[in-house]
């Protein structure tokens, strides 16, 4: 095998992320990925639409390395709204899920004031480990 999740015994279980991962392999970094289409134009405002072409977005890079989502380690979001975000979660796992699979990376979560396009709800970046 060549990612461990680790979870140290006795802690809680975390809902939809690993608290860390260990990975040997061939690594692959992603930009930071918004919620527009292959032509750099946003398709919708709405959040959980933002994150679920975020997501193809990541997988299509991946895809280029010749890697899939289950190769993924780590997941950096960049949230505009926390409130938001928090309102979605719902709809995000089940985009996630759609787009990624029952496959949770180490993922931390930030809020920012703003990204740099304007209509940019959520940008995330992505880190996979190829066997």
């Amino acid at each position: 095998m060549t990612h461990q999740m680790l979870h140290p015994s006795g802690w809680k279980a975390t809902p939809g992320y690993s608290n860390g991962v260990a990975a040997t392999g061939r690594m692959v970094f992603t930009g930071g990925m918004i919620g527009w289409n292959g032509q750099q134009e946003f398709e919708s405002d709405d959040f959980a639409d933002q994150v679920e072409l975020a997501l193809q977005a990541i997988v299509a890079v991946l895809a280029e390395a010749g890697a899939r989502p289950e190769h993924l380690v780590r997941l950096t979001w960049y949230v505009t709204s926390k409130a938001e975000y928090l309102d979605n979660l719902k709809e995000i796992g089940r985009r996630y899920k759609a787009v990624i699979g029952r496959h949770y990376p180490a993922m931390a979560l930030v809020q920012v004031v703003a990204l740099v396009e304007d209509r940019a709800k959520v940008e995330i970046e992505a880190t996979a480990v190829l066997p």
